[in-house]
């Protein structure tokens, strides 16, 4: 029986300038829970995003094919080991919601079954799957160390944007449908195709 596909956090930022390798960069990777399992707030969703959420490089993040970026919360314990073994944080510190740069952290829809043009059904909005997230030197600069950009490539622990199919509202601790495309493209195959271009 697959895994109950639920959503556990939603996280938005607005453009800060941050110091990477002495370069003074604009980005909106810094990403906090807005609406929690513990604060489940309503946040509006647009064709171009969550309300107040910023995205900083549009060829990256934004558009309509990538108005939101969903990450499976099932990876957040890899990325909190390999950052403890980096001696980013202590091992039994959990990593906060929105710290891959996303917008939904969600449960029980892993890459390997996310194809471009499946729909997530939530009770007041749609999304539809556009493409797997590439990571840059912006994550490495988050996560704290520079392998990993590797580590997710290698993982192909990268998420996936979204497109907004019908606007409307979202809020943590909503369950979702997903209702298959056209199922010819999957996530992951994408991604290690991408990658190896990159």
């Amino acid at each position: 029986m697959p895994a109950e596909r639920r959503l556990l956090s939603v996280n938005t930022a607005a453009i800060q300038t941050v110091e990477i390798d002495g370069r003074r960069i604009a980005t909106a990777i810094g990403k906090r829970s807005v609406s929690s399992l513990s604060a489940p707030t309503r946040i509006a969703v647009r064709a171009l995003g969550l309300e107040g959420d910023e995205q900083a490089d549009p060829t990256v993040h934004g558009g309509l094919s990538k108005a939101v970026y969903a990450y499976p919360h099932e990876h957040y314990a890899f990325w909190q080991t390999v950052r403890g073994q980096a001696g980013q944080q202590a091992w039994d510190e959990a990593l906060p919601h929105g710290m891959l740069g996303e917008n939904l952290t969600l449960s029980g829809l892993l890459e390997g079954e996310a194809f471009i043009g499946d729909v997530l059904r939530f009770p007041d909005c749609t999304l539809a799957i556009s493409e797997p997230r590439q990571p840059c030197y912006k994550f490495a600069h988050v996560m704290g160390f520079p392998q990993a950009v590797k580590l997710m490539s290698q993982s192909g622990y990268c998420g996936y944007y979204l497109s907004v199919r019908t606007g409307g509202s979202i809020a943590a601790g909503e369950a979702f449908e997903l209702i298959p495309g056209p199922r010819e493209v999957g996530i992951s195959e994408l991604f290690k195709v991408k990658m190896k271009r990159g």
